[in-house]
C-alpha cells in the first residue's frame, strides 16, 4: 500500500514535498510512479523512479521542476515540487501499477 500525503495551499513561487509511504512491501524493489490528476483533466505521469538502481524520469512538464527521491530506510519516497505554478494545482499520488486504483492522494493547490 501507499499513502500520499504532504499536500496543502501554496503560492505560486512556493515549494511543497510531497511524501509516499509503502507500507507492507520494500519499495526499494519496486519502479514507483507520481502522478496527477487536474479538475477536468487527464492523468499525467509526473515522474518516475527506478527500483534498485534509482534512475528517474520527469514529465517534460516538470522538468527541471520537479525532484524524486526515496529513502530506503523509511521506506518513503519523495517528490520536492518547487516554483509551483497555478496549473500544478491537482490531486497526486503514487503508485507501482498505474493501472490499479491509486491509493491514498494528496491535493495540491497553488494559487494567491
Amino acid at each position: 500500500q501507499l499513502q500520499a500525503s504532504g499536500g496543502g495551499l501554496v503560492q505560486p513561487g512556493g515549494s511543497l514535498r510531497l511524501s509516499c509511504a509503502a507500507s507492507g512491501f520494500t519499495s526499494y524493489y519496486y519502479g514507483i510512479g507520481w502522478f496527477r490528476q487536474a479538475p477536468g483533466k487527464e492523468r499525467e505521469g509526473v515522474s518516475y523512479i527506478r527500483k534498485s538502481s534509482g534512475s528517474t524520469f520527469y514529465a517534460n512538464s516538470v522538468k527541471s521542476q520537479f525532484t524524486i527521491s526515496r529513502d530506503n530506510t523509511k521506506n518513503t519516497l519523495y517528490l520536492q515540487m518547487n516554483s509551483l505554478k497555478p496549473e500544478d494545482t491537482a490531486v497526486y499520488y503514487c503508485t507501482t501499477n498505474p493501472s490499479d486504483p491509486p491509493g491514498q492522494e494528496t491535493l495540491v493547490t497553488v494559487s494567491s
